[in-house]
């Protein structure tokens, strides 16, 4: 038994070899796992779930052929896809998952979450993050044009990416009192999230017992997996094919 973990495709039109990357490890990886978590940012924007574009559909009937296989998929939001919704989820064959989220990972109480609430040094972001996540403006939102929604995303990304550009490194990572903080508030010794790119497995020490925090690679470069089973967790990348 195997569950996987993947987080950051940032999947579009413009990286069909992320997409080609994802599609194989849909069909040939994910049919044997006992399930498979996606920790946000699955797509580069959302905007709604009527946008309806042909890589959506693709990506929506490629999830739910393999939930048709036996394999339960479980999303949580991301930074870029936080307005996914219930139809887009229903016809993936998904299950929308809270924001911080514990299970049962091979008898490990297991904390997993996009990651971006752990960065609060960026409290720009954090003041963004918690205006589009009101829950009457993402109503309000939804009920605008297509096009009038299109065009605030492009608006909202070109930002984005300038804004980044000129943030220092390290107030874009997690703040490790925050992910303390936060583990012990659920009971775990063990996180996994995405968000920041930096794959990496840390060892910490929460009231003097061993722990650790998993982070999720991008799919930028190549594709990103966190395999578990009982024996424990480990990151694994996967190459583009020419």
């Amino acid at each position: 038994m195997t569950v996987l973990f993947i987080a950051d495709l940032h999947l579009s039109p413009s990286h069909p070899d992320i997409t080609a990357c994802f599609f194989r490890f849909m069909e040939q990886e994910a049919p044997s796992a006992s399930a498979l978590y996606v920790l946000g940012d699955l797509f580069e924007s959302w905007i709604g779930d009527d946008e309806n574009t042909p890589l959506q559909c693709d990506v929506a009937n490629a999830f739910k052929s393999l939930n048709e296989k036996g394999v339960p998929i479980y999303f949580i939001h991301g930074n870029r896809d936080f307005m996914i919704g219930k139809r887009f989820a229903k016809s993936a064959g998904m299950t929308l998952l809270p924001e911080h989220h514990v299970i049962d990972l091979f008898g490990e109480p297991t904390l997993i979450m996009h990651g971006d609430t752990l960065c609060i040094q960026d409290e720009g972001y954090q003041r963004y993050r918690k205006k589009v996540h009101n829950k009457f403006a993402q109503w309000l939102f939804r009920r605008l044009p297509l096009s009038t929604r299109q065009k605030i995303g492009l608006k909202i990304r070109s930002s984005s990416t300038s804004n980044n550009q000129i943030k220092p490194q390290d107030i874009m990572d997690v703040d490790t009192d925050e992910v303390i903080r936060v583990m012990q508030a659920y009971g775990v010794k063990q996180l996994i999230h995405g968000h920041t790119h930096r794959p990496k497995i840390h060892t910490l020490s929460i009231a003097n017992d061993p722990a650790q925090r998993i982070v999720l690679g991008d799919w930028y470069t190549q594709g990103s997996v966190l395999a578990c089973n009982a024996e424990g967790c480990t990151l694994e990348t996967r190459k583009f094919e020419n």
